[in-house]
């Protein structure tokens, strides 16, 4: 998903350690007779015209209820719907910035799918885990989207270069070479100190075959490197340590860049580049898709002191994740669906997005592994270590190892 607030994570959890001084009405019904559900989602940018807001009001309706739904940034939402919980006025249902799902579930805020009835059967398992701690799930995705290489065709022709043969770290890294002796520049990628950084670090992290819980493996260590060597050799500009993936898409669309590690958010944006284009997985060391990080939103239930509302509840719940309604939400937001069904649908659709199933498929969640609120203590260490190697001022292996010590405390 593009990331919209994935600082959220954090902001959350400093909001669990002190009081949030946001406000907000949400589900202040009492009654399980009340008409009227609150939905709160972070998409302000959708008005009442839009199909989604269409969608909420004909899922109210066909529950033979009153939605009430207010749109709020992702963060902004977190923190208000952290307060609302303290307040005993959570809205009825919550959309919400996947990492946020674990935290918002150790706060106490949700219900479990097996409470509210939400059948998930049918959801991919990889996108589920991310909504899942303590061997329980805390609602249901709502779609997903993931990283993978927009190359210039323009470029790798003049290179002598063919995408297909790109299948691993070797293969990809002859081609940045071949790119550069060619006279244009290799790839460009976020490396910048903040979430989104380790958004777009975590391919090659997870490609290597580390795992979070020891940033300093040798296969953490061996990703770093390679993203270190980059730079060092000049396939990828120095700019990465300052960019975010917008700016970052900017040096891609003027151009001159063979690659540009980006996400299907840029799926629009590609088309009014001028140039041909193509999309590949980001390969695994050994070969193979590695698994990127998972974005999008999970439709989750707030815990609600009149239960009697949670059967009312579930049928919204249903409805906005239903295939049919799943297929027009996930082409709005430009989201790979989180079902077979429905993915196969989009791919029948708009070929195009083959292999972005195929990404989203081999995608993890980034409190998988039930990190879930460990997470956001890993991911600052790590994007702290990649700015410190790719800035020159540590090598690889003691910017990881400092890393993991400041993430075990």
């Amino acid at each position: 998903m593009n990331l919209r607030g994935l600082g959220a994570v954090l902001a959350v959890t400093v909001c669990l350690l002190s009081a949030c001084s946001s406000g907000g009405g949400g589900g202040d019904a009492t009654s399980s007779k009340a008409t009227d559900y609150a939905i709160w989602d972070p998409y302000p940018q959708f008005d009442d015209s839009s199909d989604w807001v269409k969608l909420l009001t004909k899922c109210g309706t066909d529950a033979g209820v009153t939605v009430k739904r207010t749109g709020y940034d992702t963060t902004d939402l977190t923190n208000k719907a952290l307060l609302a919980a303290q307040q005993g006025n959570s809205p009825d249902v919550l959309i919400v910035d996947n990492p946020v799902v674990s935290t918002l579930a150790e706060a106490g805020v949700l219900t479990t799918t097996e409470e509210m009835k939400v059948d998930t059967a049918a959801v991919s398992p990889n996108l589920l885990a991310a909504g899942q701690q303590g061997g329980k799930t805390y609602g249901i995705p709502i779609g997903a989207n993931t990283l993978a290489l927009y190359y210039n065709k323009k470029v790798l022709d003049a290179a002598k270069v063919d995408p297909s043969t790109i299948k691993d770290w070797a293969s990809l890294t002859a081609a940045l070479e071949k790119v550069k002796a060619a006279g244009k520049k290799g790839i460009t990628f976020s490396a910048i100190g903040t979430e989104e950084g380790s958004f777009q670090f975590l391919p090659w992290f997870w490609g290597s075959g580390a795992n979070l819980t020891q940033l300093d493996s040798p296969q953490g260590v061996a990703a770093l490197t390679l993203w270190t060597d980059w730079l060092k050799k000049g396939y990828a500009p120095n700019s990465v340590l300052n960019n975010t993936q917008t700016t970052s898409w900017q040096e891609f669309a003027a151009g001159d860049f063979a690659f540009s590690e980006n996400g299907t958010w840029q799926l629009a944006n590609a088309k009014k580049t001028g140039f041909e284009y193509g999309i590949i997985p980001i390969p695994s060391q050994a070969g193979g898709t590695a698994p990127a990080p998972t974005g999008g939103e999970f439709v989750t239930a707030p815990v609600q002191s009149d239960t009697g509302k949670y059967a009312t509840t579930q049928k919204l719940i249903s409805c906005l994740t239903s295939a049919d309604n799943a297929l027009t939400t996930d082409t709005t937001l430009s989201y790979v669906a989180a079902t077979d069904a429905v993915q196969q649908k989009q791919v029948a659709a708009n070929p195009e997005l083959t292999v972005w199933v195929a990404a989203v498929k081999a995608a993890k969640g980034r409190t998988s592994d039930d990190l879930g609120t460990k997470y956001p203590k890993i991911s600052e260490p790590m994007w702290g270590a990649f700015q410190a190697a790719l800035s020159g001022s540590k090598p690889p292996q003691q910017a990881l190892t400092d890393a993991q010590g400041a993430a075990g405390k």
